[in-house]
């Protein structure tokens, strides 16, 4: 993989080769461009030469052409021999600068190889000064008159050039070979790189944002690898218990039948609840599993959920009630995924409630949907661990068994199949002490594409 310096110096020799082929251009062709001007151009509209401004100047001093014989023979910056002044009726005025000559008076034929410039005073034509073909002497000297002053731009250009490259250099190339060689470090599965933000804005959003995606894959990549550890762990147990019960049945040292073969049938019953909590995570995760979506009555859901778990709640000794509901309580879910949501809730309330404890359940109408909370008095969650209560595997008592701590796989199923109907869901510790689960469900249709797997 190529480092930072030789990206950087491959970067810099691609603009310093656009640079040089800027200042070559500029310095070749414009004077290239002026020397054809010079001596091809026969049509000289558009240019002006100090001679035409002397002479605008002359008839507007005088009043008229009086006495511009004497005057045009003392302009020595051009050879007079080789012009012609006429009026504006193309009357030849001074011919080769001599008002004495025989072609004086006389109408003027205009020749292709003439170069013209029309007189001008506020607006209106006043006469022409007629060029002919000047020779190589004359034409040399007045080219090399103009190109130099044109090769002192380009050279000038050129430097200005030269700084801009240099500026270039130190606001672009370098941060952005930067990016490129963080790049393709991430690519090649150093997921910790990260490059410094520096740079114009556009560049220092497009460094923060590399910063923030490489900081996604490192987190998904050290996800992937704690769940891969975390399910062979899940696994391990009751596939060590199943296997030795079944050995001890193979061995003789136990029955066939008898407790140890129920004891090895509960264990793939916690191994099938685990699958099927992964496969139910990951459809979520995923987007591809399907809602049946529509208005639902959420107090209903409550009630049936409360059923459902009195039994439960009785024999822990626990109070389960719904102690506040409030206004119209429709919202759009799917009632199915949202009670096995709340099922989950309310039994990690019970599961950690103590003896004599209190869980009770509140829903009540907001401005743009339904606010529900499930509540308990029980010891809550260390502020520390509020923000991964809702990650795969995570479970407050980490000693406790299977049996009595889940699958450890319930909160964060709730928190996809709430999200994933356009919900929210979030956890806080009640100031008199337990845990207060809040979800937040819409009233109307939360806009969701195909691909999100709602229908």
């Amino acid at each position: 993989m190529n480092s930072v310096r030789q990206i950087r110096l491959r970067l810099l020799t691609l603009l310093g080769r656009a640079f040089l082929a800027v200042l070559l251009l500029l310095m070749v062709l414009f004077p290239l461009v002026t020397a054809y001007v010079l001596t091809n151009y026969t049509s000289a509209a558009g240019m002006r030469f100090p001679l035409i401004g002397y002479l605008e100047g002359y008839y507007q001093g005088h009043g008229g052409w009086g006495g511009i014989e004497a005057e045009f023979q003392t302009y020595d910056s051009f050879p007079p021999e080789y012009t012609l002044l006429l009026d504006k009726d193309d009357r030849i005025l001074l011919d080769g600068g001599v008002a004495s000559a025989a072609t004086v008076g006389s109408r003027y034929n205009f020749k292709t190889s003439d170069i013209r410039f029309q007189l001008l005073q506020n607006g209106q034509l006043i006469g022409t000064l007629v060029i002919n073909p000047l020779p190589l002497e004359w034409r040399g000297r007045m080219a090399v008159g103009i190109l130099f002053p044109v090769a002192g731009i380009s050279f000038s250009l050129g430097l200005l050039v030269v700084v801009i490259a240099f500026v270039l250099t130190r606001r672009f190339v370098n941060p952005l070979a930067e990016v490129i060689y963080a790049a393709r470090a991430v690519a090649d599965g150093k997921l910790e790189t990260r490059i410094s933000t520096e740079g114009p804005q556009d560049l220092r959003s497009l460094s923060e944002n590399f910063n923030e995606m490489a900081s996604s894959l490192e987190r998904n990549d050290r996800e992937r690898r704690d769940l891969l550890a975390d399910i062979a762990h899940e696994l391990r147990t009751p596939l060590s218990v199943i296997r030795g019960r079944l050995e001890g049945i193979v061995d003789g040292i136990y029955p066939e039948n008898g407790p140890q073969v129920s004891l090895a049938l509960e264990q793939t019953y916690v191994l099938e609840r685990l699958v099927d909590d992964l496969r139910l995570l990951t459809l979520a995760e995923s987007r591809q599993l399907q809602f049946d979506l529509s208005h639902v009555n959420v107090e209903r859901v409550l009630e049936r959920v409360v059923e459902l778990f009195s039994a439960e709640a009785q024999e822990k000794n626990i109070s389960l009630s719904i102690t506040n509901t409030q206004g119209d309580l429709s919202a759009f879910l799917d009632s199915q995924r949202f009670e096995q949501v709340l099922g989950n809730l309310v039994g990690n309330a019970l599961r950690y409630v103590p003896e004599g404890g209190r869980v009770w359940l509140t829903a009540e109408e907001t401005m743009d949907g339904v606010l529900l909370t499930v509540n308990d008095n029980g010891a809550g969650i260390p502020e520390a661990d509020l923000p991964f209560i809702f990650d795969r595997f995570w479970r407050k008592d980490k000693s406790r068994s299977r049996a009595s701590g889940g699958t450890g796989l319930g909160l964060a199923i709730s928190k996809q199949l709430v999200e994933s109907q356009g919900g929210m869901i979030e956890a806080r510790n009640l100031t008199e002490g337990g845990l207060q689960m809040v979800i937040k469900l819409n009233k109307k249709p939360a806009s969701v594409s195909k691909e999100d797997g709602l229908r």
